[in-house]
């Protein structure tokens, strides 16, 4: 394949008005959910899960499968295998040492388990890949509601938990020593987390959900530390790069989640670049006033 035969199957904007009315739910789709990881993203980050996210999409992987292979909801099947891993991990790993072993077993027993069912279903392949690598197309007006439904379901919890999570997540001792139920909310949030990565690989698939999760988080931690703010940045941060990244989709041949995870990860590298920079002039502005 050459050059020119590369760009056309990534870019190819042929008929892309016809297309764009057709997956206006889609559009909708990737916002819910683009709002959902950016709010939840910025709670792993705080709490240092970004190994966790990876951990509870390889079960919800083995989840979505499972239900693939005896002909279930595929939804349905993530969601369990989401839940039942971050109840794990919430249950399990209560120091952050156990918590990073238990992950690293998880992990690999996933995605055995995925692949074990992806080998013995006999469908059509276009569905064992996009389990992997996300297919938010052709969203049905009743998926998009569920998807609706659920994300707004998760982020009233997360609101309703927010202050004392916050707290918990800044400082679990000084928390914990104030009658706040450290261990319950962290728990809480574990299933929180496990349904947002199980709505996520919708989009991005089960091994890239850590582009909706952590990505936008953590590049608006790099431009800012007002707590409002790093919400705020990490919700429209996801948010551009879901929509952004379906609307790029449509103009190629290629799955969803490259553009996706391309665009995150650029985002990610700007505001790199711009906390960097104004970190130096921060320390150059000290200088000079400690110099005066």
């Amino acid at each position: 394949m050459d050059a020119d035969s590369i760009l056309g199957a990534i870019f190819s904007f042929e008929n892309y008005g016809e297309l764009l009315v057709l997956v206006q739910n889609s559009i909708w789709a990737g916002a819910v959910l683009g709002l959902l990881g950016g709010l939840v993203g910025t709670f792993v980050m705080k709490r240092d899960l970004a190994f966790a996210v990876h951990g509870i999409s390889e079960l919800s992987f083995a989840g979505a499968a499972f239900a693939l292979l005896i002909g279930a909801d595929i939804v349905f099947g993530s969601l369990i295998g989401s839940v039942t891993a971050a109840l794990l991990l919430g249950l399990m790993g209560v120091r952050a040492r156990d918590k990073n072993s238990i992950i690293g077993v998880i992990m690999p027993f996933g995605l055995g388990l995925g692949i074990l069912f992806l080998s013995l279903y006999e469908g059509r392949a276009a569905n064992k890949f996009g389990l992997l690598t996300g297919q938010i197309v052709s969203v049905d007006t009743v998926q998009l509601q569920a998807l609706a439904g659920t994300a707004v379901v998760v982020m009233v919890a997360l609101v309703a938990i927010w202050r004392p999570l916050n707290f918990a997540s800044v400082d679990p001792e000084l928390a914990e020593a104030r009658g706040v139920p450290v261990r319950t909310l962290a728990i809480v949030f574990m299933v929180l987390l496990g349904v947002s990565v199980a709505l996520s690989i919708q989009v991005v698939g089960a091994l890239l959900v850590l582009a909706l999760l952590i990505t936008p988080a953590a590049a608006a931690l790099r431009v800012t530390s007002s707590p409002v703010a790093v919400v705020l940045l990490s919700v429209a941060f996801a948010m551009t790069a879901t929509v952004g990244g379906i609307l790029l989709a449509l103009g190629g041949r290629i799955p969803i989640s490259p553009y996706v995870t391309t665009l995150s990860f650029l985002i990610y590298v700007v505001c790199r670049v711009v906390g960097s920079v104004r970190a130096r002039k921060g320390i150059n502005g000290r200088v000079l006033a400690g110099a005066a």
